[in-house]
């Protein structure tokens, strides 16, 4: 019998892919948990020009920064996303936060058609952190992340969402919510030693459907991205 083979999707980190044994499987959402400074806008990045670089359509969609911002941070890296932009292989969407009502009806409403008329593989959300803070009640965090978890794997695209942890736990996004509703979770953390040198780590939680690494390594973000240190051991 012909064993079934995973399509798997590069995230074009150096060493993660080789966490993932190959990459995060085709269609999943999965999540980048971490606190403030570990790298989840960069691992957003990277992912999406690895995409780029695969002639992929992408999209960008943040509640942070705005398009100038975005451009700039790829270019600090060496990725230039603004001939991507103006080919329409790339979109890059700002979300206004402080307008919770407009922002949330514009998710619901204008996103779908847009991902299915853009045709996008790649999709990027950074953070539903940030989203979830628009909701006032925990029924409602739920429903609206459980709703555009679906949105976006019904369009088959494969997608990143990035999350804050809470303070008093770093194993767990802010609201405790997206870990649950992702296919996957990658979380990324720091240790500091004694010497008060910090190192910052990485660690696949869980990617359904395939058997990839549980080990803690170390990463460094560079100049060129971030680079997992498959071969390193933690402090």
């Amino acid at each position: 019998m012909e064993e079934y083979k995973i399509e798997q999707v590069e995230t074009g980190i150096s060493g993660l892919d080789e966490m993932l044994k190959g990459g995060i499987p085709k269609g999943h959402v999965f999540t980048v948990m971490g606190s403030f400074g570990t790298g989840k806008t960069t691992f957003s990045l990277q992912y999406l020009w690895q995409g780029l670089q695969n002639n992929e359509s992408c999209i960008f969609i943040s509640l942070e920064e705005d398009k100038k911002a975005i451009l700039d941070t790829g270019r600090s890296y060496g990725w230039d996303f603004e001939p991507y932009v103006e080919e329409n292989k790339i979109a890059l969407e700002r979300l206004a936060p402080a307008d919770a009502e407009a922002t949330i009806s514009k998710l619901k409403s204008d996103l779908p058609a847009f991902i299915e008329s853009f045709d996008a593989e790649r999709i990027a959300i950074d953070s539903v952190s940030l989203l979830n803070m628009m909701s006032n009640t925990p029924q409602e965090k739920r429903d609206r992340l459980f709703d555009l978890c679906k949105m976006v794997k019904d369009s088959g695209a494969t997608t990143l969402l990035t999350a804050e942890v809470k303070d008093d736990n770093p194993r767990s996004s802010r609201d405790g919510l997206v870990e649950y509703t992702a296919d996957g979770v990658i979380l990324l953390g720091y240790n500091q030693a004694d010497s008060q040198e910090v190192q910052m780590n990485v660690q696949v939680i869980k990617m359904r459907r395939i058997n990839h690494s549980r080990k803690v390594k170390p990463y460094e973000i560079t100049d060129h991205g971030i680079d997992v240190q498959t071969e390193g051991a933690v402090f």
